[in-house]
């Protein structure tokens, strides 16, 4: 009966404990998880196994490695926000798999993305033909977003978090000194100042960084 009862208690305190971690860790869809978070979500709950599997395991040395796993998971978070390359270096970034109805054979060999997985998630989201699709994207969490071509134009961003997305800039058929040039006519003259920003057929919208966030260059 002592064990029943250890057994409830130290499941009692790891879901609390869990619960309180994935908490602070921030708001995401299970979808959307990176693959630092995947790691670290498993990690987690395998220490959280073998504490309930060896109840003469001090309990102290298996809540250590969650609370080391939760900072290295907080740290990680903190830097990623505030740069975007390490972001998508470690989360990696979206990729075109489908440009005015054709396929974009290279970058599906570079994600191993093949054409089953591609035609079945066409298929959940009711698209017939690749022919009607204007932009497709893998994302990173494996999810495929789709815009059709007879759906309002998509919008790309030009810049996010003060960095210039060339990808971005190559599909709308623009470069850098354009970029550069336009956003000087707006008033706009250190990209870094820049969060977000957007162009649409002549209209453009940007929205500059907090304050105390903005870094000059």
């Amino acid at each position: 009966m002592n064990d029943y009862l250890l057994i409830s208690i130290r499941t009692i305190l790891l879901y609390i404990i869990l619960l309180v971690v994935f908490r602070l860790m921030g708001k995401r869809e299970v979808g959307e998880l990176s693959i630092v978070d995947l790691a670290i979500f498993v990690l987690m709950a395998e220490v959280a196994a073998l504490a309930l599997d060896d109840l003469n395991h001090d309990l102290g040395k298996d809540i250590l490695p969650i609370g080391v796993l939760f900072i290295i998971q907080y740290v990680n978070s903190w830097f990623i926000l505030k740069n975007k390359k390490l972001r998508d270096f470690i989360e990696g970034d979206p990729t075109m798999i489908i440009r005015d109805g054709w396929l974009c054979e290279i970058e599906m060999r570079k994600q191993r993305y093949n054409l089953d997985d591609l035609l079945q998630q066409l298929r959940e989201q009711g698209v017939s033909s690749v022919q009607d699709v204007a932009f497709a994207f893998l994302e990173q969490s494996g999810k495929l977003s789709i815009y059709l071509k007879d759906q309002d134009p998509i919008i790309l961003p030009l810049v996010l978090d003060g960095y210039v997305d060339m990808r971005h800039l190559k599909i709308i058929d623009r470069d850098l000194e354009w970029l550069e040039h336009e956003l000087m006519v707006q008033g706009y003259t250190n990209i870094r100042d820049i969060f977000y920003c957007s162009y649409d057929n002549g209209k453009w919208f940007v929205q500059l960084r907090a304050r105390k966030d903005r870094t000059n260059v």
